[in-house]
């Protein structure tokens, strides 16, 4: 069984400031790295979250999942084909943040080496970005 309970996080933030405010939120690399997988590479349980690259410790990936759920970035939800598995699913909040992890997407194969889909999709995106985001969107609201 790989779900772990947390108890949810109380977050706190440091101040009014939006960008510390999102920080408080998203602000280390897990995060965003968990919110990447369920965006763009289609993981929704807490086994797929632990076979990523980054390769996440257990107890990182259960805080952190613990505090999206408590900023309402992502639900959790029964698992169609397992009693032992929770079915993890980004909220309208969490696909909100489609257009910062784009716009990281670009700055990073702007100034650094990156994946070869990387780079595709980058073109792709000079080409028609806000067409291409809104596809995006229309398929994130659909799972």
């Amino acid at each position: 069984m790989y779900f772990c309970t947390v108890k949810p996080k109380k977050i706190i933030p440091r101040s009014d400031c939006p960008i510390s405010t999102a920080l408080d939120i998203v602000g280390d690399k897990w995060s965003l790295l968990i919110i990447r997988d369920m965006m763009f590479k289609g993981k929704n349980t807490y086994g797929d979250f632990l076979n990523s690259e980054e390769k996440i410790a257990t107890n990182i990936l259960a805080d952190r999942l613990s505090l999206l759920e408590s900023a309402g970035v992502i639900s959790k939800h029964k698992h169609p084909e397992s009693k032992a598995k929770v079915l993890y699913k980004l909220t309208d909040k969490g696909i909100d943040l489609l257009p910062v992890l784009v716009e990281l997407i670009e700055w990073s194969e702007k100034y650094h080496i990156v994946h070869p889909t990387a780079k595709t999709f980058v073109k792709q995106l000079k080409k028609d970005k806000k067409e291409i985001i809104s596809k995006l969107y229309e398929e994130l609201k659909a799972t």
